[in-house]
């Protein structure tokens, strides 16, 4: 099927307009009309490409800035932990926009979450268990993830069922968990936090290491491989039309350079000495006389992010429930009268954002280690806005979850480059709302062009 496209036709083989020069005298056309058909053939998203290649401009920029010290393994390595808590729940919010709702309260309850937590391993489980006993971390998160569960799906029954605007519900939701917060241990802060738990928020311990990183990087390779096969053989089986052989192996192969380009450069960072030896001595490691010639590799958080990320994309892409949430967005009256319960959608979206606050509260608790009533302030804004400037239209039925992952990176990026340069917290906050305001602006213009 590939040969039979890339057979010239009588159309293809004739016209001089592809092998004339344009009127600066360069071949422009020619070369304009490759690329698109290179990128159709490789069915790749316009605004996915527009969004790396800012987030390139970005990191160039700021590179520059600082004299060389943004793009180093040390600060690549910080931004994608940084990144990990926002990523989460952009995924999650994906869904919530997508089906023409929004969530104000994800900051708020990601802090009412983590404090609850945070109580659970410094002074409640202790009294029966001991401190750092090994059940502490796992009762910790089921206990956090529960309570995320149910409270989204409270806001969710009132927005679904009762018919009240989730703007209303959820704006609601900031004020009243951002109170129980402050009000489950009256503003104190709680630490410290269990030892096991605490490696989900990255730092010396908290990551894989050299080795297990390649081999994480190797099983990641080896997925996109089977992923990008499985769905040629579907698109066999029930006919759909084939990429060429060279466009499914080269997006393959970009892939694969991302996975192990992101891995070298994680395997570049050197564990310092004497965290080195901190941790040789706990686990009873000799020392050597010349020290220890440890790297990070990859952070625990990020490889939470991706595997969010991957479930995620399967449900949104192979599941009814995703099938049911893109089809709310894109014609909610028409979905209702195709027989799908919206209600009962609205509120399961809702509770899964409120799973996914309770992962991004342990990887945000866990990587500060310990849990203040202040934590999650603002990251609702943060979250809309990674979701909005990776694709996700605001007027519904319009996502996907890598980009609101990019999203969050590139917002991350601006907060830290930004930071690194020594511009103050007031004027970064005016930055990011003029990129989010921008990002609204390219998605009405966007939407504008698709549908002439």
């Amino acid at each position: 099927m590939a040969d039979a496209a890339d057979r010239p036709t009588d159309k293809t083989a004739a016209p001089a307009a592809d092998t004339a020069l344009d009127e600066s005298g360069e071949p422009g056309l020619e070369r304009q009309n490759a690329f698109s058909r290179a990128l159709r053939a490789m069915e790749v998203d316009t605004r996915l490409l527009g969004m790396i290649a800012a987030l390139l401009v970005i990191w160039i920029a700021f590179d520059l800035l600082t004299g060389g010290r943004f793009l180093t393994p040390r600060n690549l390595f910080n931004l994608s932990v940084q990144t990990a808590s926002v990523a989460v729940m952009a995924t999650g919010m994906v869904f919530v926009i997508t089906a023409r709702h929004i969530d104000l309260s994800v900051g708020s309850l990601l802090g009412v979450i983590a404090m609850v937590m945070g109580l659970l391993q410094a002074e409640i489980l202790p009294e029966y268990l001991g401190f750092n006993h090994p059940l502490t971390w796992v009762i910790t998160v089921a206990v956090g993830v529960a309570m995320g569960a149910v409270i989204g799906a409270m806001q969710g029954f009132v927005i679904g069922y009762l018919a009240v605007p989730a703007f209303i519900v959820t704006l609601g939701g900031l004020l009243v968990w951002r109170g129980a917060a402050w009000f489950v241990t009256e503003g104190r802060t709680v630490a410290p936090l269990d030892g096991t738990f605490m490696l989900f928020g990255g730092g010396v311990a908290g990551t894989l290491g050299e080795m297990l990183s390649w081999v994480v990087a190797v099983i990641a390779v080896a997925v996109i491989v089977y992923a990008a096969l499985q769905d040629r053989r579907r698109r066999q089986i029930f006919q759909f039309p084939l990429k060429p052989v060279w466009a499914e192996w080269t997006n393959i192969g970009l892939l694969a350079v991302m996975v192990l380009g992101f891995t070298l450069v994680m395997n570049l960072y050197p564990v310092p000495q004497r965290a080195a030896q901190r941790i040789a001595e706990a686990e009873g490691i000799p020392i050597p006389p010349e020290g220890f010639d440890w790297m990070h590799g990859i952070a625990i958080p990020v490889v939470f992010v991706a595997i969010v990320a991957v479930i995620m994309t399967l449900v949104s892409k192979r599941t009814k429930f995703g099938r049911y949430v893109f089809a709310m967005g894109g014609n909610p009256q028409a979905a209702e009268l195709s027989g799908i319960d919206t209600k009962k959608m609205t509120m399961l979206i809702f509770m899964v954002m409120g799973i996914l606050c309770a992962l991004s509260a342990v990887i945000a608790s866990a990587r500060l280690q310990s849990a203040a009533n202040d934590l999650g302030t603002l990251d609702e804004l943060r979250v809309i806005a990674a979701a909005v400037i990776g694709g996700t239209s605001l007027a519904g039925g319009v996502g996907t979850i890598y980009g609101a992952i990019l999203g969050a990176l590139v917002m991350q990026s601006l907060q830290s480059g930004m930071a690194l340069v020594g511009v103050n917290t007031s004027l970064q906050s005016i930055v990011i709302g003029l990129v989010l305001v921008l990002a609204v602006y390219v998605d009405h213009i966007y939407r504008s062009r698709s549908s002439d």
